[in-house]
C-alpha cells in the first residue's frame, strides 16, 4: 500500500487528475529512468497531463509521460515520450491488473517526487467523473472560498 510522504514536495504534479477522477486507491512506485531524464526531472521539466499507466506482461508501464530533453546533454539525450517502467511489488501489480480489467477504472499518475535521491511516482486507481460531479466540485470549492473570505473579513474588522 502507499505510504504517506508528508513534507516531500512534488517535482511534477498532475493537478487535473483529482478533478477528472474519483481516486479509489494510491500506490507509491519507483521509476526506471535514464540519467538525462533524472536531471531534467530535478529541474521540474516533466508533464503528467495526458499520462496513464498500463499493466503488460506482469510489468507496469507509464505512457505519455513527457520529460523534456536535458539542455546540457549531447547526442545521448533521451526520447521525451518513451514508455517508462514502474517498480512495484508483485501483489501490487496483480491488484492493479485486476483494476485494469474492470470497466471504468484507469491508472493515473498523480505526482513525481524524489525520496532519498530516488525518483518515485504516486500512481492512483480512479474512476472518471461525470460532468455533474465536476460541477459539484466547482460549487463546493466556490462555497468554501466564500466562507473563508467572510471569516477573514470578520477577523480584520
Amino acid at each position: 500500500m502507499a505510504k504517506k510522504h508528508g513534507g516531500i514536495k512534488p517535482v511534477v504534479d498532475n493537478r487535473k487528475a483529482r478533478f477528472n477522477y474519483h481516486i479509489k486507491e494510491t500506490f507509491e512506485c519507483g521509476l526506471v529512468l535514464a540519467g538525462t531524464e533524472v536531471k531534467s526531472l530535478r529541474m521540474g521539466r516533466g508533464n503528467l497531463q495526458d499520462a496513464y499507466a498500463t499493466v503488460k506482461d506482469g510489468e507496469v508501464w507509464v505512457q505519455n509521460f513527457h520529460i523534456s530533453p536535458y539542455d546540457k546533454a549531447n547526442r545521448f539525450n533521451h526520447d521525451p515520450l518513451r514508455p517508462k517502467k514502474l517498480l512495484l511489488h508483485r501483489r501490487e501489480i496483480d491488484r492493479l491488473q485486476g483494476f485494469q480489467r474492470e470497466k471504468g477504472y484507469a491508472l493515473i499518475p498523480l505526482k513525481i517526487f524524489f525520496r532519498d535521491g530516488l525518483a518515485k511516482m504516486d500512481l492512483a486507481v480512479g474512476v472518471g467523473k461525470k460532468l455533474y460531479d465536476k460541477r459539484e466540485d466547482i460549487a463546493e470549492r466556490d462555497a468554501r472560498r466564500n466562507i473563508e473570505q467572510v471569516i477573514k473579513s470578520k477577523i480584520h474588522t
